[in-house]
């Protein structure tokens, strides 16, 4: 290793497909178009390590604003790990995000390995697989989320995330091969719901409402939106039992699980009304 030249640097925008392609790899099944609204989420927050012009390791420390960031994409390349090449790029992650409440959604397995840089289980995310189709009966109080003032829906999603991220959110509904929903109750938005074309089928994220009887009617609108006897994920928080019995009543079962944790305090969210995750890469 000390022969080698190892070089960790904030990647280019061109560079953030290597982390997605890589996730891919991995099994995570990232979106077609993750990339391009991961970016902007944070333009200094992806970090590459490159052996000899050779990228070797990635890794994603999003800085929301001063207070709050987010830590995903932590790979490295197998035939590298092992040789301390993923712990520097992880401390590089660290220092980016010095001074902040940091958040991420870890492979169960790998607590401990997080407990040991200061981060604490908060609760489980599932990762539920069923089918896309159905019918979707006509329901006038869904919107094309972009027929509404885009104030209006950032402001919404700030309730249910710890920071404010306009810019992603922005790129996030308007990417090609999704379809982004609102639902209104009494003239006022009452909640969203993003499906997006991954690798492998669709996933909805997020999903946030009100209640249950709203959430499961965006839901319904969102699978019925693409073609029918697609795969579809929705990644829901093990605390919220609605999210399970929604996704149960659809026949989804369970195929993945992470653990989300933080270094401080766990954030104050109305997680009984996230009925999905956005992305477990960048919260």
């Amino acid at each position: 290793m000390d022969s080698k030249h190892y070089e960790i640097r904030t990647m280019k925008p061109d560079e953030v497909s290597i982390a997605v392609e890589w996730a891919a790899q991995e099994g995570w099944n990232p979106g077609l178009h993750d990339a391009d609204s991961y970016y902007y989420a944070d333009k200094t927050g992806f970090l590459v390590g490159v052996l000899d012009d050779e990228p070797i390791a990635t890794i994603s420390a999003i800085r929301y604003d001063a207070s709050f960031g987010f830590i995903g994409f932590y790979i490295v390349k197998p035939e590298y790990r092992g040789q301390g090449y993923g712990v520097q790029i992880w401390n590089a992650a660290l220092a980016h995000l010095e001074d902040c409440n940091i958040g991420l959604d870890g492979v169960v397995e790998q607590q401990d390995n997080y407990k040991k840089s200061g981060f604490q289980l908060a609760y489980s995310n599932l990762r539920y697989e069923g089918l896309s189709g159905g019918q979707s009966p006509e329901d006038h109080a869904i919107v094309v989320l972009t027929a509404l003032p885009f104030e209006t829906v950032a402001a919404y999603d700030q309730l249910f995330f710890p920071a404010s991220r306009p810019e992603f959110l922005q790129h996030w509904i308007t990417q090609p091969d999704c379809h982004a929903l609102g639902i209104l109750e009494n003239g006022m938005l009452a909640g969203i719901g993003v499906i997006r074309q991954c690798r492998n089928g669709y996933k909805i994220g997020p999903l946030y409402a009100e209640n249950t009887d709203l959430a499961e009617r965006l839901f319904v609108a969102l699978k019925s939106a693409i073609e029918p006897s697609q795969p579809l994920f929705l990644d829901v928080p093990e605390i919220n039992q609605a999210a399970i019995t929604l996704a149960e009543k659809y026949d989804m079962a369970v195929s993945f699980g992470t653990a989300r944790m933080y270094t401080g305090e766990q954030p104050a969210l109305p997680l009984e009304r996230l009925f999905g995750v956005t992305s477990f890469e960048i919260g």
